[in-house]
């Protein structure tokens, strides 16, 4: 049985624990490998290996820093290929899907290559008369990442490219459910020519996360997943005085207009839908049909009724199994309690069958009309290919159903009015919103955040920020906490 290694102080080594979690394929739920749960004599060497190296990585010109990542963005374009079926065997995404996954991790090493322009601060003679002003951005310290399942290429290189790009050392804990692809992200950093120590990666569940969390020589942590464990992290990792942002869940509304184009919408609600099987923080699972257009809803049924999942290899399919047995108990769970609430149930994913993969973690596409805020189905982020279609009379009252969602990740508008477009970007309250878009994701050097509920914490989670007193006799050193720097900060004010 292949067993998943640790990556500490610059070598991958076997964990000496006795625990271990089976690693498998959701197509077809055999066991591929199996992650440790990193012992605590590990953890700490991990943490005091990233803790040394840190003091002469973030002395390291910047420029030498941002070659690392050059090198690094070639290499992952290489071997783009061979990490997204590694990706596609452990999450069962289709290898398109897998391919995306790891091409949108690639464009975040890309912005972390021009680091250096990132890095510059600034300058502003005779603040007051005499004293100048000078502000450098400077490298935190060791920072934390902890990784959901869904996203395993794209997420990590959301943040130890990056983070370390700023100097900063970088500690990361994926998904104990699909390490195999962060391990091989790790291998071409190293072959990157990345220093050893500046990246570690240590597997296991909740005992190794509280590590990170209580951990006084960890900086800043990073998570994306679940609102209940997000909420812990965020409040855990602050109550140890430590920078956090955490990623939340999600419960994304598309709002139709009658005046839309009604092929480019049917199209965008199957793909945003039930695309990845639905498990993206970014999924649309609501879409608000405006007056008219719940005409529309039948349309939908029948685009969503020829979409087939399929196993990762199998061009004819449009998604992939969930994630696991688990899932799927729970997706469908969901489904159930949808139909029973009064929900009409125009498509029922429970029991789908890919031929010759009898034992997949497979729900077909699902969809619900006639759903109700209080339903559970809309409530909760089912993670799985299920729809909910809600129907309004208004734009207004579909401005205030969105408003009154506890969370706030992604939206879309889909109209031809450019009143209608500048009204909804103007009056709702989520983070990221499209227009005549399914997925509103924006690229990496755009901030990706949402508001309510779906985010806890700090943007900036690498960063502080110091103001230094010059004099011609002593210097005094003064620090605090601020959310306007991607590393430390430090404002050096001159008197002259």
């Amino acid at each position: 049985m292949k067993t998943v290694p640790l990556y500490i102080g610059g070598e991958f080594v076997e964990s000496q624990t006795d625990q271990w979690i089976d690693v498998t394929n959701p197509a077809t739920n055999e066991v591929i490998a199996r992650a440790p749960c990193t012992t605590d004599a590990e953890m700490r060497r991990a943490i005091d290996f990233a803790g040394e190296v840190f003091k002469s990585w973030k002395e390291t010109p910047v420029s030498e820093r941002a070659r690392v990542m050059m090198r690094y963005q070639a290499l992952l374009k290489e071997h783009h290929d061979d990490i997204a079926e590694i990706l596609s065997q452990e999450t069962g995404k289709t290898f398109e899907d897998a391919k995306g996954d790891v091409w949108r991790g690639i464009e975040v090493v890309e912005h972390a290559a021009n680091i250096p322009s990132l890095m510059m601060g600034e300058t502003v003679e005779n603040v007051a008369r005499e004293i100048d002003t000078y502000s450098y951005i400077q490298p935190l310290g060791v920072c934390a990442g902890i990784t959901p399942f869904n996203f395993p290429a794209m997420i990590p290189l959301w943040m130890f490219p990056m983070a370390i790009a700023c100097g900063n050392t970088f500690i990361l804990k994926p998904s104990e459910q699909d390490p195999l692809t962060p391990t091989r992200l790790a291998e071409l950093f190293e072959e990157a020519g990345a220093p050893k120590g500046v990246l570690q990666v240590v597997h296991g569940g909740k005992e190794q996360v509280d590590i990170l969390l209580t951990d006084p020589a960890i900086k800043a942590v990073s998570f994306v997943g679940s609102v209940p464990v997000g909420r812990y992290i965020y409040e855990t990792g602050t109550k140890n005085m430590k920078r956090v942002q955490s990623f939340a869940g999600a419960k994304n509304h598309m709002v139709i207009l009658p005046d839309a184009d009604k092929q480019q919408v049917v199209n965008a609600l199957v793909g945003a839908s039930v695309g990845a099987a639905g498990q993206r923080c970014m999924a649309i699972s609501v879409a608000v049909f405006v007056g008219e257009a719940q005409e529309w809803i039948p349309d939908v049924k029948e685009a969503l009724a020829a979409v087939k999942p399929g196993a990762w290899d199998d061009k004819g399919a449009s998604y992939g199994p969930v994630i696991s047995p688990q899932a799927k108990k729970r997706v469908e769970s969901l489904i159930a309690q949808g139909e029973a609430e009064g929900a009409k149930l125009l498509l029922d994913g429970r029991g789908c069958e890919v031929p010759g993969l009898p034992d997949g973690n497979w729900v077909g596409p699902t969809l619900f009309s006639g759903v109700k805020p209080e339903m559970e189905v809309y409530k909760e982020e089912i993670f799985g290919p299920v729809l909910a279609c809600m129907e309004v009379d208004t734009f207004g009252d579909a401005i205030e159903l969105v408003n009154n969602s506890p969370y706030g990740n992604g939206t879309s508008l889909y109209t031809s009015s450019g009143g209608a477009a500048r009204r909804y970007q103007h009056e709702i309250e989520v983070g990221q919103v499209g227009i005549n878009v399914p997925i509103p994701v924006p690229l990496p050097f755009f901030s990706f955040t949402g508001w309510k509920g779906s985010f806890y914490g700090d943007q900036h989670a690498y960063g502080k920020q110091a103001v230094r007193f010059y004099t011609e006799t002593k210097t005094i050193t003064a620090r605090w906490f601020a959310k306007d720097a991607i590393a430390e900060t430090n404002f050096s004010i001159r008197m002259r």
